[in-house]
C-alpha cells in the first residue's frame, strides 16, 4: 500500500519549511491530492521527483 504523508511529514522529511511545501504546490512544482481538504503526497512520487530533481542539477 502506498505510503500517504501530510504537508508536516513531508516538510519533516523534506527537510523544508511547511510554507516551502505550499509554495511549490501554487507554483505546481510538485503534485498532492487533496483528502478531506487535507494535502497528502505519495511518497514514490516525491521520491521519483526528488531523483528527477537531481538530474537536472547535472
Amino acid at each position: 500500500m502506498n505510503h500517504l504523508m501530510d504537508v508536516d511529514e513531508l516538510a519533516q522529511y523534506l527537510k523544508l519549511k511547511k510554507q516551502t511545501i505550499y509554495n511549490w504546490l501554487n507554483q505546481r512544482k510538485i503534485s498532492g491530492m487533496k483528502i478531506g481538504g487535507v494535502w497528502r503526497f505519495d511518497r514514490r512520487d516525491i521520491d521519483k521527483w526528488l531523483r528527477a530533481q537531481s538530474r537536472k542539477a547535472k
